[in-house]
């Protein structure tokens, strides 16, 4: 090869070269591929159950959102109760403090028992779950409205979160037999 101004290019001497070579990099990729799940494997966090060595899957700060949310008819423009659902896909707990209304005097938050209603302070929202306010549970009991409400009103109500501040949303007011999933 010489004066033809390429570089040598050594060649594998014979069919045992090749196949040493093939294994050789057969090898080496298999390990390779080893090494690389392994570093997945810890990137991604897979400590034990209590999320030591590694990141918990799904952590982080609480990420509400509202949904589900009326207010059935209240009897000659009342006191009514208004129902809703706050979901949280964040890896912390949040809780509901309070909740307030431009449009009525007072809104507040109750359980309902067996035999009673009592007021609550405040209300948790589950990390990766939903606090439910239904019907024979968990409500809010709106108070002193400013208008007489009629159905296909929407009320707004300012809920306000240890953690995520105060969440807006327009609540409609629905039929008094209204049940959501069931219309």
């Amino acid at each position: 090869m010489k004066g033809t101004g390429r570089p040598a290019v050594r060649r594998a001497a014979g069919p045992r070269g090749a196949v040493g070579f093939r294994r050789t990099a057969l090898a080496g990729a298999v390990l390779a591929t080893a090494l690389g799940g392994g570093a997945f494997l810890v990137a991604c966090g897979a400590g034990g159950q209590d999320g030591a060595g590694g990141a918990v899957q799904g952590s982080g700060p609480a990420r509400l959102s509202v949904a589900d949310s009326y207010i059935p008819l209240p009897p000659a423009g009342g006191m009514a109760a208004g129902y809703l659902t706050v979901r949280n896909d964040g890896g912390e707990q949040d809780e509901l403090l309070a909740v307030s209304s431009p449009g009525a005097g007072s809104v507040t938050m109750h359980r309902s028992t067996a035999t009673t209603m009592e007021h609550v302070e405040k209300l948790a929202v589950p990390a990766h779950g939903a606090l439910q306010l239904a019907r024979g549970g968990t409500h809010l009991m709106i108070m002193d409205w400013q208008k007489s409400p009629a159905v296909g009103d929407e009320l707004e109500l300012d809920l306000t979160f240890a953690r995520t501040g105060t969440i807006s949303v327009k609540v409609p007011v629905k039929e008094l037999t209204y049940r959501p999933g069931q219309q």
